[in-house]
């Protein structure tokens, strides 16, 4: 199945105290590197984030102006891309285990009739962020919405149809706060050690 990757590597990382988020080590791995990991499948990926973060043999850009939130990342990775495959993976860089998930979700996003397919949390939220969609359909989407900066993604995908793919196993879990990166990090590493 052929898809294109869009990894979010922005934003301030404010609930960590100002460090590079991509660049938190998670599992022995920096975050960003085990979003990379996730989508090394892809035709083309796009990192969105500063050139800090950049990494070898990967395009990286950065929305203009900087930190305009998802929405306007998500347009400056699509952007980037040429010629389009059908599905496009976007993923946020601090969801260091939804490789376990995508998977199931380029499936879900590949049935006839729908736009995408997202995952949803344990508890009934829905994580636009790890979630697998038809390029053209996002184009259109962006195309729609102004101003970029600042919006959010829900508003994005407003009126798209989207298959809700569950998550019982906790990939969409994300590294916001320390003693999220700490969890992870213990989850991670034991899982390494003990697989």
């Amino acid at each position: 199945m052929v898809y294109d990757a869009v990894v979010l590597a922005g934003g301030r990382g404010s609930r960590l105290g100002g460090p590079s988020k991509p660049e938190v080590v998670v599992g022995g791995r920096a975050l960003l590197d085990h979003a990379l990991a996730a989508v090394a499948g892809a035709a083309q990926t796009v990192i969105v984030g500063p050139p800090e973060v950049a990494r070898p043999g990967v395009l990286t850009v950065l929305e203009d102006p900087p930190d305009g939130g998802p929405v306007a990342g998500l347009a400056a990775g699509l952007a980037a891309l040429r010629a389009p495959s059908d599905l496009v993976v976007v993923l946020a860089c601090d969801v260091p285990r939804a490789g376990a998930a995508l998977p199931g979700l380029r499936t879900a996003a590949s049935q006839v009739g729908v736009d995408g397919a997202r995952l949803i949390s344990s508890d009934g939220h829905p994580q636009h962020l790890v979630g697998v969609y038809r390029s053209s359909v996002l184009a259109v989407a962006v195309a729609r919405t102004a101003p970029l900066h600042g919006a959010a993604m829900r508003t994005l995908l407003a009126g798209l149809t989207l298959v809700d793919v569950p998550d019982p196993d906790d990939a969409a879990a994300d590294a916001d706060t320390w003693s999220d990166v700490e969890r992870l990090d213990a989850e991670m590493t034991a899982e390494r050690i003990d697989p």
